[in-house]
């Protein structure tokens, strides 16, 4: 694992995931597991939490895209053959091995975090797979790519924060159908839903065309873009547009507003050049 660029710490050690650096600003996470599915056993998703912490608090990283190894699957999600082989001593003994970090599923689905994570979703999505898609900031999906929640089929439920937001995005009677039926969504009709931006013109192109997603955003202000990433997520969160807008104001505004980075991109505007910016210290 080797990194273009200086960071002010290395990235953490990984054993389930690759990861690697398309650009200097962009972070590419691979669920590194093909021939489990990619599925995710705890200590998997304590990692990809470790991951995306240090994501957030690295100035030089502006962007983060997580996809799965193998042309088959994104994430299948828990590893369903480890939680079945847990025993009531292994809780009970060894509870901070056998549970999900606090951001939840693969360290996104419960995420709140500083900036935007994008799903490029090579295969199916099922389970904790589908809750991380549904916490992503973008979702760039295979035209091959599936999706479902099908734990009421294993006598589980999806408990990472999937069932809520899916009936925020496609309302309760096509959530329910979804997620109490195992209904199994393919690419177009996920975009037809608007619980994906796009479908990548090849299974082959479905990164590259991600990356080029990430970079619209790396070419940005990167304080502009956490600013902003907090006001949209604080109205989907609260519904409240002004408790959202007064939340995100008292966060972060002062600081924009004195950070080198407005001064940057005012100037830049004033004088028709592209700007230069300078690592958030938001």
């Amino acid at each position: 694992m080797s990194a273009p660029t200086a960071f002010q710490t290395p990235p953490p050690e990984t054993k389930y995931t690759l990861v690697t650096f398309p650009t200097p600003h962009i972070v590419l996470v691979t669920i590194n597991r093909p021939n489990q599915r990619n599925s995710l056993p705890f200590a998997a998703q304590w990692e990809l939490h470790r991951i995306w912490t240090w994501y957030d608090s690295e100035p030089a990283l502006r962007c983060a895209i997580i996809t799965g190894a193998g042309p088959k699957a994104f994430c299948a999600g828990q590893d369903l053959i480890e939680l079945g082989s847990l025993t009531e001593d292994d809780y009970k003994n060894r509870p901070w091995e056998f549970r999900h970090p606090p951001t939840r599923f693969g360290g996104i689905s419960g995420r709140g975090g500083k900036k935007p994570i994008i799903a490029a979703v090579n295969g199916f999505a099922f389970g904790g797979g589908f809750e991380i898609v549904l916490n992503c900031d973008m979702t760039v999906a295979s035209p091959s790519a599936s999706f479902s929640l099908p734990e009421a089929l294993r006598g589980i439920y999806a408990a990472a924060g999937g069932l809520p937001r899916l009936a925020n995005v496609v309302g309760l009677p096509v959530a329910t159908e979804i997620a109490l039926t195992g209904r199994v969504l393919s690419a177009k009709e996920a975009l037809d839903y608007k619980l994906i931006n796009k479908i990548s013109t090849s299974a082959d192109s479905l990164i590259d065309e991600t990356i080029a997603l990430a970079k619209k955003i790396e070419d940005l202000s990167p304080d502009a873009v956490i600013v902003t990433r907090a006001g949209l997520r604080e109205a989907w969160k609260t519904g409240d547009v002004e408790a959202a807008t007064k939340t995100v104001d008292d966060m972060y505004n002062h600081k924009l507003m004195e950070g080198e980075n407005r001064v940057e991109g005012l100037s830049a505007f004033a004088q028709k050049r592209k700007p230069v910016w300078r690592p958030s210290k938001l």
